[in-house]
């Protein structure tokens, strides 16, 4: 005999089970706007973002009323998964701290199929990912910094990165709200220029926080340029620096780390990367002329040649900002040069205040 499927009803009832243990659930109504919370069992499956009201009898014959909420995807920072996970066990965390506030009894995940599993017991979380021989490009980017002069292989890899770039940013996305989000997140978010500005202490030599500010006032007026530019959105990497790239026993570049949903502009990638042959440059005198300059001009020139996107030029000021904090900011770089730093946020200045970047610009970091 075929034992039937559980029922959302079994579901609740087992997880009251772990909560209350020796509870009976009575009934499950919905308290939607428009429902009667007490018009009887689901009786289908739950309803993201719609609460669902459980009578329970516990064990002495007493009545109690829990609440199972869960949540949908909106245009105000919910729209990843992510981020509806991130509010409920922030939810969970946090309700206790507040007085006279309901209590949270459990937090869990709903799986495919309608099934309940806690993660009140859970601490921070993994990610079992595969694991790439090889070296991150990075170790390249030290070794020509070191030597000053380029390989043939050292081209081959920068045009080979330009093109793994383009080939990312070729799937197009209509999302608009997506797009706003990526803009929003590139100024405003605690990873994004905000975030990083905050986390410079005010003694920072060459960047004290009265230039800090001034570039954050310069980005948040890109923000109002580029908000409404939803036509450029496509799937990007969101965090495609030397540390993510590895090259693999055949030579071929694999990517760690995709960030920010995988999605946004594609001057976020281009940025991320380019911008560190300019920092490399800049740490190791001597090195721009018979190096760095070559891969920054071969970088830009393949990427644009495959996609075409000049636009990308019109759009790129704050990526290049963003980038720039991270590499200027001491907890992430804490032994670079003061006179890097103070070139870089000069680069950063000029950028933000030019209504199109020019690649060009970067020649004047390099008398």
């Amino acid at each position: 005999m075929t034992a039937r499927p559980p029922t959302i009803e079994d579901e609740i009832s087992e997880l009251v089970a772990s909560v209350m243990p020796g509870a009976a659930v009575l009934r499950v109504s919905r308290l939607g706007p428009d429902e009667d919370e007490d018009g009887g069992a689901t009786g289908k499956a739950i309803g993201y973002g719609v609460p669902l009201r459980i009578r329970v009898q516990r064990p002495d014959g007493a009545l109690s009323d829990l609440c199972l909420h869960t949540a949908g995807p909106d245009e105000f920072g919910h729209d990843r998964r992510a981020d509806r996970a991130s509010n409920m066990l922030l939810a969970f965390d946090s309700f206790a701290r507040i007085p006279r506030h309901v209590r949270a009894l459990d937090v869990g995940a709903v799986l495919e199929g309608g099934r309940l599993v806690s993660l009140r017991e859970s601490g921070e979380f993994y990610l079992v990912t595969e694991y790439v021989e090889g070296h991150v490009y990075a170790d390249d980017l030290r070794r020509i910094a070191r030597d000053r002069a380029l390989t043939d292989r050292d081209l081959g890899r920068c045009e080979a990165l330009a093109r793994s770039c383009a080939e990312i940013h070729a799937v197009r996305q209509d999302a608009p709200a997506v797009y706003r989000r990526a803009i929003r997140d590139l100024v405003g978010h605690g990873e994004g220029i905000f975030g990083l500005v905050d986390g410079y202490p005010d003694d920072v030599p060459m960047a004290p926080p009265e230039r800090l500010q001034g570039i954050e006032r310069l980005c948040l007026a890109w923000r109002w340029k580029l908000k409404g530019r939803a036509e450029r959105l496509r799937r990007t990497h969101g965090d495609f620096h030397p540390f993510n790239v590895v090259f693999d026993r055949a030579g071929e570049p694999r990517l760690l780390d995709t960030s920010r949903g995988s999605a946004g502009d594609p001057a976020d990638d281009v940025t991320c990367l380019s911008i560190n042959y300019l920092f490399f440059a800049l740490e190791s005198p001597g090195s721009w002329r018979g190096a760095f300059q070559a891969l920054w001009r071969t970088f830009f020139r393949t990427y644009l040649d495959v996609t075409g996107d000049r636009e990308l030029l019109a759009v790129a000021a704050p990526f290049f900002a963003w980038r720039a904090l991270v590499l200027c900011n001491p907890r992430w770089y804490p032994s670079i040069h003061a006179s890097t730093r103070d070139a870089l946020l000069s680069f950063v200045e000029r950028v933000l205040e030019a209504p199109r970047f020019d690649p060009d610009e970067a020649e004047g970091l390099f008398p």
